[in-house]
């Protein structure tokens, strides 16, 4: 310790050497007036595996390209290790930098010599030891006289040490007003959507969103780079064909052969959904589904348009899904993990994961996302094919093969590794010739053995970069340029995890397909698609994970009496096909009988999956002569996601073709104002009932049941709605919004069949007090439900019922 000082000297007058030497290029007169400003790099975890492998080279390779920029540099190792072996391990990884082939050796020796020499370690333990390379940094400017441009803080951390880190930087180790700040984070960035939002309001209290840039270096990948790009300077011909109706289906997919043997600790924890599908996939899919900003260079309306990108995609649910685990996984996590031998891990190794896109251009468009490891080869790539009309009369022997109309059209971004084992953009011969930017792609020639998903190379106009980069060398030369659009933003990984978040809890206990590994996995880990859903082609008894749980088979629906009505219940899943089926059955009947049926639907959240049902797969519903109407709603704006109208659109009237002058939305926003009692919006609405339908009866209404018992919006104690003439009346609820519209209990009485829709088990309690009460709707207004001529049929999962 006492060394210290005399080591720190000579350390830094190395650097003020080197900072004042004639590089290779001839001696500069004054370096204070030639440099356009001082960058210090500081790479946190800098004997750690990611900045052996990667980050020293990336930091190198930006040296190299920078050296003559005008800025100079020092690169800063820190990590906890102690001085003396922290800087022995961090300069034996230094010594093995090397240049690329292109690389002089004599100007490689010279700047590798150079990078060593700027390159120093410290000990970043403690905030003294922060305060104290924030000192000897301006130390060193002010000795040189140099103006500073910046600090760059590459986190190559876990995600644990951010806080602490993050408020040693912002205490004592800012670069003064006039420089910038960029502090680069690497994933994981949180486990699902609440962890995400915890660790992004830590980070905001310390630093600016523009000082951020969270790495995903799959962004760096040549070919996934280039989407964008090559979308932007091929509009003339993608912009006819880049849409629902061209384009069949995209994959996005990333192949491992490796299995997770020594990460089973990471791997538990996460699992290959948030490992790859989450960030790597999901960036790609958003490059490829975003709608084109005018200029693809500037970083905000990049990022705003994948914003929208993510506002229209379709939920998931568990059924978007196959799930898979390679064999051996489970002794890996038992021995590596010390688990006992009776351990089960439900961590999927294999993801299949269907998307759609509800926007205009992709309504329709299956976007598969595939990853897993232990399986038959490694390639990551990402492919658009194309829909063929064409039919070829001639033999395909007799005429020109590559440019048959017959063949597949397909845009392939191959992003490594494979057959190809280098990135590339291939685009079928039979569909354009591309515009490719000279400088950094060109044609590759040769290689015509080869075959692409089933077609020789020379059925595609194939192209390489000119010179292959590293992922982070690339992202790395993007943070020195400030490029935030090959990062994650906040508001872009929250809207990620928003996105994945619900899919995730609800597999959370999925059983998983077993997998071999490797070749002998063969077709046990095909799927397909169908209405909207995802499943394994080949069927197999599954075994359970734990035999002495009931699984949903194991139990048939119950059919008896709950309040001395019928009761159906059943899992949640069979009972909502149940209902669906049973909900068009009744529908079919009415419009034979009498042309037309009305259909009020509450609001909330259990029937969402209910709506999804009707939406996939009741084809043959008679939507055309169904009016929709609401049972009650939300004093918002119908385009608020607040809104029961917004999430019955999102969830089915925007995937049915009800005829939009059947479709009765509340009038809550009437005269620029929300349930304003003399605009008389109740009014209106119970008038187009009487007006439409017979009697004010309605066909069928659709309830739910809050954990206090109120139905629609008639809440327990409620002044209006539980009893009187009046039809349609504003009430309040105890929760937000509080204002809301709700068709009244006697209107909801008159109807023909009423049906209650019971799920989870949060519902249990009530249910267990419904069964046990009588008729008291001031309490429980639920026990108001009667129809005076009508059928109440209950429709209740185990959940609720059992507990």
């Amino acid at each position: 310790i006492k060394e210290e000082p005399v080591y720190w000297n000579c350390q830094w007058l190395m650097l003020r050497r080197v900072l004042c030497t004639v590089l290779f290029m001839g001696a500069l007169p004054s370096l204070a007036e030639a440099s356009q400003g001082h960058i210090s790099v500081v790479l946190l975890g800098a004997t750690g595996d990611l900045a052996k492998k990667y980050l020293w080279q990336g930091l190198f390779q930006l040296y190299m390209d920078q050296v003559s920029s005008g800025h100079s540099f020092t690169f800063h190792g820190a990590a906890l290790t102690a001085l003396e072996p922290g800087q022995r391990l961090m300069f034996d990884v230094l010594k093995k930098l090397t240049c690329p082939p292109d690389e002089s050796p004599n100007r490689c020796a010279v700047l590798k010599d150079q990078f060593l020499k700027l390159s120093q370690y410290h000990q970043l333990k403690s905030a003294e030891n922060y305060t104290v390379l924030n000192r000897e940094i301006e130390t060193l400017l002010r000795q040189e006289g140099l103006k500073e441009a910046g600090r760059i803080f590459y986190f190559s951390v876990p995600p644990f040490a951010y806080t602490e880190i993050a408020r040693h930087i912002n205490s004592s180790c800012r670069p003064p007003p006039g420089a910038w700040l960029r502090v680069v984070l690497e994933k994981p960035f949180g486990h699902d959507l609440e962890s995400a939002q915890q660790l992004a309001a830590d980070l905001t209290s310390f630093f600016r969103e523009e000082e951020m840039y969270r790495v995903d270096h799959y962004l760096g990948k040549q070919a996934v780079a280039h989407i964008l790009p090559f979308r932007d300077q091929n509009r003339q011909f993608l912009d006819p064909i880049w849409n629902r109706h061209h384009v069949e289906r995209v994959e996005i997919v990333l192949k491992e052969t490796v299995d997770a043997k020594g990460r089973t600790s990471f791997y538990e924890q996460y699992g290959v959904i948030r490992d790859v599908l989450q960030n790597h996939l999901t960036e790609a899919l958003m490059f490829l589904t975003m709608e084109l900003p005018a200029n693809v260079s500037r970083a905000e309306e990049v990022l705003q348009c994948k914003l929208q990108a993510f506002q229209s995609l379709r939920g998931l649910d568990k059924n978007s899904a196959v799930l898979g685990q390679y064999q051996a996984y489970a002794s890996q996590v038992q021995e590596e993990l010390q688990k006992a031998q009776d351990y089960i891990s439900t961590t999927p190794t294999f993801a299949g994961v269907l998307i759609h896109s509800d926007s205009l251009r992709w309504e329709g468009v299956p976007f598969l996302l595939t990853s897993g490891k232990a399986l038959d080869e490694r390639v990551g790539y990402v492919r658009v094919l194309f829909k063929n009309r064409a039919y070829c009369t001639q033999s395909e022997t007799l005429r020109d093969a590559e440019h048959s109309q017959c063949k597949a059209k397909q845009i392939i971004f191959y992003i490594g590794h494979g057959a190809l084992n280098a990135p590339a953009v291939l685009v079928s011969r039979n569909l354009f010739r591309p515009v490719m930017p000279e400088g950094s792609w060109r044609e590759a020639v040769g290689q015509s053995d080869l075959h692409i998903f089933g077609q020789p190379l020379s059925d595609y106009y194939v192209y390489s970069p000119v010179k292959e980069r590293d992922a982070y060398s690339v992202l790395i030369s993007n943070i020195y340029h400030g490029r935030k659009d090959f990062f994650i933003t906040t508001e872009n990984l929250l809207a990620s995890w928003a996105f994945w978040t619900p899919l995730l809890d609800s597999i959370s206990q999925q059983p998983l397909r077993l997998y071999p590994g490797g070749v002998e996995n063969q077709h046990l880990l095909d799927f397909e698609m169908e209405s909207g859903e995802v499943a394994f082609t080949l069927a197999e008894a599954v075994e359970l994970l734990n035999p002495n749980r009931l699984m949903p088979s194991d139990y048939r629906t119950i059919q008896s009496k709950f309040r001395q009505s019928p009761l159906v219940s059943a899992w949640s899943e069979d009972l909502i096909a149940q209902l669906a089926s049973d909900i068009e059955k009744i529908a079919s009947r009415t419009v034979a009988r009498s042309g037309q049926f009305h259909l009020a639907l509450s609001g909330g959240s259990s029937p969402v999956v209910l709506f999804q049902r009707l939406a996939r797969h009741h084809y043959a519903f008679p939507w055309k002569h169904t009016h929709i109407w609401l049972v009650d709603e939300r004093c918002v704006p119908l385009t608020d996601t607040e809104s029961n109208f917004f999430s019955l659109h999102n969830h089915l009237l925007q995937s049915v073709r009800v005829p939009y002058f059947n479709v009765h939305p509340m009038p809550v926003h009437l005269n620029q104002r929300l349930c304003v009692e003399e605009d008389r919006g109740t009014e209106l609405y119970a008038k187009e009932i009487v007006a439409l339908v017979a009697n004010a009866s309605f066909d069928l209404v659709l309830l739910g049941v809050g954990t206090d018992g109120h139905t629609a919006s008639l809440f327990p104690k409620s002044e209006n709605g539980l009893e009187g003439a009046q039809a349609v009346v504003l009430t309040e609820s105890p929760v937000k919004p509080h204002q809301r519209m709700s068709l009244s209990l006697p209107l909801i009485n008159k109807a023909r069949q009423v049906f209650v829709l019971v799920l989870g088990k949060g519902k249990h309690d009530i249910t267990i007090l419904l069964s046990r009460v009588g008729h008291e709707p001031r309490k429980w207004p639920i026990s108001g439900v009667s129809p005076s001529s009508g059928q109440l049929v209950w429709y209740v999962d185990y959940e609720a019922l059992l507990g």
